[in-house]
């Protein structure tokens, strides 16, 4: 029961922090892209921000914890031996790719966002959204047995 109630809280914060990139990346950044209208992207940020980063760390928590149950104390969870193993580092990966992403933009971007840099707020918005799908079709794969 308690690894159901795992992975439900972990789709459920992966749909919403990937669902909200892609409304930014998708619906968001063109408008603010066109009219290049930082302030777009501030207002959206402004609503989804807490809520995103709450769900991303239910994600880091759930996603360690399901770790756990498949790999107990952590033992050969990076060996890379199975499909399994291979695609939580994967899953590693997207989120130190997220991370740094994230970290990078907010306190190096945003606080000096304006019309003319905001195409490289945009590639930032991109890249953590294509790691964010990648992260789903990662996770998708784990529960399928691998993808290929």
């Amino acid at each position: 029961m308690l690894f159901k109630l795992l992975v439900i809280l972990h789709t459920l914060g992966a749909t919403v922090w990937t669902g909200g990139h892609l409304v930014l990346a998708v619906t968001v950044l063109p408008q603010a892209l066109k009219h290049r209208d930082p302030d777009r992207i501030h207002q959206f940020e402004e609503h989804f921000e807490y809520f995103g980063l709450m769900s991303l760390l239910l994600q880091v928590i759930t996603g360690l914890w399901l770790t756990w149950t498949y790999f107990p104390g952590f033992q050969n969870f990076l060996a890379f031996d199975s499909y399994l193993s291979r695609y939580i580092g994967i899953k590693l990966l997207c989120l130190l790719g997220t991370l740094a992403l994230a970290i990078h933009a907010r306190f190096f971007i945003i606080p000096n966002l304006t019309k003319e840099n905001l195409n490289s707020l945009a590639y930032h918005i991109v890249g953590v959204t294509t790691l964010a799908v990648l992260f789903v079709v990662v996770g998708v794969g784990i529960r399928l047995g691998g993808l290929a």
